[in-house]
């Protein structure tokens, strides 16, 4: 039986066991029933959890939940990795995508704790992603028009805690914010 039943408090700590559990195991976490509570807000709070947890590591404070529409379940979940494994893109959208593996991706939500960028961004649509919700448009935005454009429905909740989380970043690692969005060559001309 799992641990947190219909009766169970959705608290931080509920939610910070949610985002640092990997995904295969979240069904000794988390009932069905459960999981049918969560709202929008409690599935980008996870999204910044785990990008607060990439931060931890090292790396730029972005993180991404992927849920089935229908049951209201994650079934998938990343944060960036980019310099933590030293590759390019493992951005938090497409370390969800990665870990929710080769599915129908057209009944699913990704959160993501920050606007897409242009990789993120077109991968979200060719992959038949319907909905969208971003957690921060202040400190990057741009590519929801775009999703819009291609049929995926975009919705905005702001979540203040990854606003900050995010703000903080650029302001003490510039660098590699820059190299996040446009890689190395963009080092050379800054």
């Amino acid at each position: 039986m799992a641990l947190l039943q219909q009766d169970s408090d959705i608290t931080m700590a509920a939610l910070m066991a949610i985002a640092h559990m990997p995904t295969s195991s979240l069904s000794a976490l988390c009932s069905d029933a459960f999981f049918h509570r969560l709202t929008d807000r409690d599935f980008m709070r996870i999204a910044v959890l785990l990008a607060e947890k990439s931060l931890q590591e090292g790396g730029c404070p972005i993180g991404a939940v992927i849920v089935d529409n229908q049951s209201n379940r994650i079934i998938g979940k990343g944060h960036n990795t980019l310099v933590q494994e030293n590759h390019p893109y493992n951005h938090g959208e497409t370390a969800a995508i990665r870990d929710a593996g080769r599915i129908d991706f057209s009944q699913t939500t990704l959160f993501t704790s920050l606007s897409p960028c242009d990789v993120c961004a077109t991968l979200l649509y060719m992959r038949g992603f319907k909905r969208v919700v971003v957690g921060d448009v202040t400190n990057a935005q741009g590519n929801e028009a775009l999703l819009s454009s291609k049929g995926v429905e975009v919705d905005i909740i702001e979540d203040q805690q990854g606003i900050e989380l995010y703000r903080n970043f650029r302001l003490q690692h510039p660098q590699q914010e820059l190299e996040d969005w446009q890689g190395l060559a963009a080092l050379k001309h800054d």
